[in-house]
């Protein structure tokens, strides 16, 4: 945990406890200190993130240091190194994630304080809210499409909501390495924004029927590998689709009890694989970092940002993300970035 020095005074964004987005108080805080391993940055963004909010609302408990930042992604640039920091210099671009979960303090601030093992360097060219919108959802999905299904050129991949934040991610990994992506979106706007991201195939779930599109799409096979970002999953629906050894991916849901069809599953010899990308490793973590970077800079990876915010209206930021996440209103094409 960062020390503080109370010379001067950061802009941050803070509750005490759990509540509504009119929690979220912008106010001023003593610029922390980096302790051993620690790096500060000066925040130039963040993104929000569906666990930012669930934090916030007390749905998910987790330990907080009081008063509580929240935010898990930052980008910005090196202003001081703590001891035994070994990866970064002052003035390094950086990004990271994985920050105010288990007690770590989180980024909606001016200043951060982060181990050295939460963070990456940010390639030349590229923006920091692109390295800040790309943090969390592009670590979620490739630790689901490669540490945990081993995506393969060639194969298809399904994922619902193909311009969200962690479904256009899934589009742009999978298309980056041969794979063949199939996706859902609610518009005929999003339908192209999909195409654009590399989607092969794109489903309109309001006027097409899903099932019938994705039987027609693998010629009856069903697909390899299927990415789960709902809430509810219908795995009769999923297992009847993925193809013979297929995997499937689940990320969320917290609450979720479906019926699981055990028969069809197993006789099929299918894989299901679920994971919270906060307990990944450093070293996990790192592994799909540079994996981001290279397709950043290449131009192969381009987030979505939906919105862009000061800092101060984070909790607008929140309302609007819950809206979506919970809501379902489908307001929110992408990610929210917020700028100090």
């Amino acid at each position: 945990m960062a020390r503080t020095l109370g010379a001067t005074q950061m802009k941050a964004i803070v509750y005490e406890n759990p509540g509504p987005p009119d929690v979220l108080k912008y106010t001023e805080l003593p610029d922390p200190s980096p302790g051993s391993g620690e790096v500060l940055v000066r925040v130039s963004a963040v993104s929000v993130n569906p666990i930012d909010t669930y934090i916030r609302s007390g749905a998910v408990a987790m330990p907080r240091p009081q008063p509580t930042i929240p935010g898990c992604d930052l980008a910005g640039r090196v202003e001081a190194v703590g001891p035994d920091v070994k990866r970064f210099r002052v003035g390094d671009r950086v990004w990271g994630s994985n920050q105010g979960l288990l007690g770590r303090q989180g980024t909606f601030a001016e200043l951060a304080c982060v181990h050295e093992d939460w963070l990456y360097p940010t390639p030349e060219g590229v923006s920091d809210e692109a390295a800040a919108a790309s943090a969390l959802v592009g670590i979620t999905a490739h630790l689901g499409l490669f540490r945990c299904a081993q995506l393969k050129a060639g194969e298809f991949v399904f994922v619902n909501g193909g311009t969200g934040g962690v479904g256009s991610m899934v589009v742009q990994m999978a298309a980056a390495i041969g794979a063949i992506p199939v996706t859902t979106v609610g518009s005929a706007e999003k339908a192209e924004l999909a195409r654009q991201l590399g989607a092969a195939h794109v489903i309109q779930y309001k006027s097409e029927d899903v099932v019938e599109r994705i039987k027609a799409i693998t010629n009856g096979q069903g697909v390899h590998v299927w990415y789960e970002t709902l809430r509810e999953p219908d795995f009769i629906r999923t297992v009847d689709l993925l193809a013979f050894r297929g995997r499937m991916i689940v990320m969320a849901g917290r609450q979720a009890q479906p019926i699981f069809p055990v028969g069809p599953f197993y006789t099929k010899d299918l894989t299901l694989y679920g994971f919270a990308m906060f307990r990944a490793t450093p070293d996990e973590q790192r592994r799909c970092a540079e994996d981001i970077n290279r397709w950043l800079s290449s131009g192969q990876l381009r987030p979505v940002i939906g919105m862009t915010l000061p800092l101060k209206e984070a909790a607008q930021a929140h309302r609007l993300q819950e809206e979506n996440t919970i809501g379902k209103a489908g307001t929110l094409t992408g990610k929210i970035v917020l700028k100090p």
